[in-house]
Protein backbone atom coordinates (compact mmCIF):
# COMPACT_ATOMS: atom_id res chain seq x y z
CA UNK A 1 0.00 0.00 0.00
CA UNK A 2 1.20 3.20 -1.16
CA UNK A 3 1.50 5.76 2.12
CA UNK A 4 -1.01 8.28 -0.03
CA UNK A 5 -3.75 5.65 -0.03
CA UNK A 6 -4.29 6.08 3.33
CA UNK A 7 -5.05 9.37 2.54
CA UNK A 8 -7.55 8.58 0.14
CA UNK A 9 -10.03 6.82 2.08
CA UNK A 10 -11.31 10.27 3.72
CA UNK A 11 -10.81 13.65 4.47
CA UNK A 12 -9.52 12.92 8.36
CA UNK A 13 -7.86 9.96 10.09
CA UNK A 14 -9.22 9.17 13.41
CA UNK A 15 -6.29 9.19 16.41
CA UNK A 16 -7.47 6.17 18.63
CA UNK A 17 -6.65 5.80 22.13
CA UNK A 18 -7.68 2.36 23.87
CA UNK A 19 -7.69 1.76 27.07
CA UNK A 20 -10.00 -1.58 27.39
CA UNK A 21 -8.99 -3.98 24.48
CA UNK A 22 -12.92 -4.94 24.78
CA UNK A 23 -13.82 -1.68 23.56
CA UNK A 24 -11.75 -1.65 20.33
CA UNK A 25 -14.30 -3.87 17.96
CA UNK A 26 -17.31 -1.81 18.84
CA UNK A 27 -15.20 1.30 18.43
CA UNK A 28 -13.89 0.30 14.77
CA UNK A 29 -17.45 -1.11 13.75
CA UNK A 30 -18.99 2.31 14.63
CA UNK A 31 -16.53 4.51 12.73
CA UNK A 32 -16.72 2.15 9.94
CA UNK A 33 -21.21 2.65 10.60
CA UNK A 34 -20.06 6.36 10.08
CA UNK A 35 -17.74 5.82 6.82
CA UNK A 36 -14.22 5.92 8.84
CA UNK A 37 -12.18 3.38 7.31
CA UNK A 38 -8.77 3.99 8.17
CA UNK A 39 -8.19 3.70 11.93
CA UNK A 40 -4.88 4.73 13.92
CA UNK A 41 -4.52 2.85 16.59
CA UNK A 42 -2.22 4.25 18.77
CA UNK A 43 0.41 2.65 21.07
CA UNK A 44 -0.08 5.00 24.17
CA UNK A 45 -1.64 2.28 26.06
CA UNK A 46 -0.99 -1.50 27.11
CA UNK A 47 -4.24 -2.10 25.06
CA UNK A 48 -2.96 -0.78 21.74
CA UNK A 49 -1.40 -3.51 20.45
CA UNK A 50 -4.14 -6.28 21.20
CA UNK A 51 -6.79 -3.79 19.58
CA UNK A 52 -4.95 -3.44 16.37
CA UNK A 53 -4.82 -7.57 16.10
CA UNK A 54 -8.55 -7.27 17.46
CA UNK A 55 -9.49 -5.56 14.84
CA UNK A 56 -7.39 -6.93 12.13
CA UNK A 57 -8.85 -10.28 12.51
CA UNK A 58 -12.56 -9.35 13.25
CA UNK A 59 -12.57 -6.61 10.85
CA UNK A 60 -10.71 -7.16 7.35
CA UNK A 61 -12.57 -4.22 5.66
CA UNK A 62 -10.78 -1.75 8.52
CA UNK A 63 -7.55 -0.18 7.21
CA UNK A 64 -5.79 -0.21 11.13
CA UNK A 65 -2.99 1.15 11.27
CA UNK A 66 -0.24 1.88 14.19
CA UNK A 67 0.47 5.10 15.92
CA UNK A 68 3.39 6.26 18.00
CA UNK A 69 5.92 4.25 16.90
CA UNK A 70 8.78 5.07 18.37
CA UNK A 71 11.13 2.21 17.23
CA UNK A 72 11.76 -0.45 14.87
CA UNK A 73 10.30 -3.05 17.70
CA UNK A 74 7.41 -1.08 17.40
CA UNK A 75 6.61 -1.28 13.91
CA UNK A 76 7.77 -5.54 13.80
CA UNK A 77 5.15 -6.08 16.92
CA UNK A 78 2.74 -3.64 15.21
CA UNK A 79 2.97 -5.59 11.76
CA UNK A 80 2.97 -8.79 13.48
CA UNK A 81 -0.22 -7.82 15.46
CA UNK A 82 -1.76 -6.72 11.93
CA UNK A 83 -1.08 -3.48 11.53
CA UNK A 84 -1.24 -2.38 8.06
CA UNK A 85 0.12 1.27 7.94
CA UNK A 86 2.32 2.95 10.55
CA UNK A 87 2.47 6.40 12.31
CA UNK A 88 5.52 7.96 13.45
CA UNK A 89 5.81 11.55 15.79
CA UNK A 90 8.95 11.88 14.24
CA UNK A 91 11.32 11.24 12.17
CA UNK A 92 14.82 8.56 12.24
CA UNK A 93 15.88 6.69 9.56
CA UNK A 94 15.68 3.61 12.31
CA UNK A 95 12.03 4.18 12.21
CA UNK A 96 12.20 4.67 8.39
CA UNK A 97 14.46 1.42 7.42
CA UNK A 98 12.64 -0.77 9.69
CA UNK A 99 9.15 -0.07 8.07
CA UNK A 100 10.69 -0.90 4.43
CA UNK A 101 12.31 -3.89 5.57
CA UNK A 102 8.67 -5.00 6.81
CA UNK A 103 6.22 -3.51 3.73
CA UNK A 104 4.91 -1.53 6.26
CA UNK A 105 3.84 1.97 4.97
CA UNK A 106 4.96 4.55 6.88
CA UNK A 107 3.38 8.21 7.84
CA UNK A 108 6.68 10.09 9.81
CA UNK A 109 6.10 12.73 11.93
CA UNK A 110 7.76 16.14 11.12
CA UNK A 111 8.08 19.44 13.04
CA UNK A 112 11.17 21.29 11.20
CA UNK A 113 12.02 21.62 7.82
CA UNK A 114 15.35 19.42 8.56
CA UNK A 115 13.50 16.36 9.49
CA UNK A 116 11.64 17.20 6.16
CA UNK A 117 14.80 16.64 4.60
CA UNK A 118 16.07 13.80 6.31
CA UNK A 119 12.47 11.96 5.62
CA UNK A 120 13.06 13.10 1.55
CA UNK A 121 16.28 11.73 1.62
CA UNK A 122 14.89 8.40 2.57
CA UNK A 123 12.20 8.14 0.08
CA UNK A 124 9.10 9.43 2.05
CA UNK A 125 7.30 12.31 0.65
CA UNK A 126 3.78 12.07 2.58
CA UNK A 127 4.41 13.52 6.16
CA UNK A 128 2.50 14.00 9.66
CA UNK A 129 3.06 17.72 10.74
CA UNK A 130 3.05 16.85 14.28
CA UNK A 131 2.02 18.65 16.88
CA UNK A 132 0.62 20.82 13.86
CA UNK A 133 -0.91 23.27 16.00
CA UNK A 134 1.59 24.10 18.66
CA UNK A 135 4.61 24.32 16.03
CA UNK A 136 2.81 26.72 13.52
CA UNK A 137 0.08 25.04 12.30
CA UNK A 138 -1.55 26.64 8.61
CA UNK A 139 1.20 29.57 8.61
CA UNK A 140 4.24 26.92 8.13
CA UNK A 141 2.30 24.74 5.73
CA UNK A 142 1.63 27.61 3.58
CA UNK A 143 5.92 28.41 4.36
CA UNK A 144 6.97 25.22 3.16
CA UNK A 145 4.61 24.90 0.48
CA UNK A 146 7.28 26.58 -1.68
CA UNK A 147 10.34 25.10 -0.85
CA UNK A 148 8.69 21.36 -0.26
CA UNK A 149 6.49 21.89 -3.11
CA UNK A 150 6.07 17.75 -4.08
CA UNK A 151 5.73 16.81 0.01
CA UNK A 152 1.69 16.04 1.22
CA UNK A 153 1.09 16.01 4.60
CA UNK A 154 -1.46 15.08 7.27
CA UNK A 155 -1.47 18.03 10.15
CA UNK A 156 -2.47 16.00 13.64
CA UNK A 157 -2.27 17.18 16.84
CA UNK A 158 -4.62 20.38 18.15
CA UNK A 159 -6.68 20.17 15.19
CA UNK A 160 -10.55 20.29 16.32
CA UNK A 161 -13.74 19.43 13.03
CA UNK A 162 -14.06 23.15 13.58
CA UNK A 163 -10.28 23.77 12.38
CA UNK A 164 -9.94 20.92 10.35
CA UNK A 165 -11.67 22.81 6.69
CA UNK A 166 -9.36 25.29 7.15
CA UNK A 167 -6.27 23.46 6.79
CA UNK A 168 -7.99 20.82 4.15
CA UNK A 169 -8.11 23.79 2.01
CA UNK A 170 -4.33 24.13 2.00
CA UNK A 171 -3.07 22.64 -1.11
CA UNK A 172 -0.15 20.73 0.43
CA UNK A 173 -3.05 19.20 2.95
CA UNK A 174 -3.94 15.56 2.10
CA UNK A 175 -5.79 14.29 4.96
CA UNK A 176 -5.90 15.56 9.13
CA UNK A 177 -5.07 13.57 11.76
CA UNK A 178 -7.72 14.11 14.74
CA UNK A 179 -8.61 12.65 18.08
CA UNK A 180 -11.90 14.12 18.22
CA UNK A 181 -14.33 11.55 16.83
CA UNK A 182 -13.25 9.24 19.40
CA UNK A 183 -14.13 11.04 22.57
CA UNK A 184 -12.92 9.25 25.93
CA UNK A 185 -16.41 10.28 27.36
CA UNK A 186 -18.08 8.70 24.60
CA UNK A 187 -15.40 5.45 24.77
CA UNK A 188 -16.17 5.19 28.14
CA UNK A 189 -19.92 5.06 28.28
CA UNK A 190 -20.11 2.58 24.92
CA UNK A 191 -21.83 5.62 22.85
CA UNK A 192 -20.98 4.24 19.54
CA UNK A 193 -24.06 5.97 18.25
CA UNK A 194 -22.35 9.12 19.05
CA UNK A 195 -19.07 8.14 17.37
CA UNK A 196 -21.01 7.14 13.97
CA UNK A 197 -22.14 10.60 14.09
CA UNK A 198 -19.07 12.11 14.41
CA UNK A 199 -17.59 9.77 11.81
CA UNK A 200 -20.21 10.80 9.21
CA UNK A 201 -19.90 14.67 10.05
CA UNK A 202 -15.78 14.17 9.71
CA UNK A 203 -16.34 12.64 6.10
CA UNK A 204 -18.01 15.88 4.71
CA UNK A 205 -15.22 17.85 5.91
CA UNK A 206 -13.72 17.85 2.20
CA UNK A 207 -16.49 19.32 0.78
CA UNK A 208 -16.46 22.18 3.81
CA UNK A 209 -13.28 23.14 3.22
Amino acid sequence: MNPLDIASHGPVIPVIVIDRVEDALPLAEALLAGGVKVLEVTLRTAAGLPAIETIARHLPEAVVGVGTVLNADDARRASEAGARFAVSPGYTSEVGNACKALRLPLLPGVATSSEIMAALADGFSFLKLFPAEAVGGIPLLKAWASPFGPVGFCPTGGITSATAPNYLALPNVRCVGGSWLTPTDAVRAGDWARITQLARDAQGLRAAS
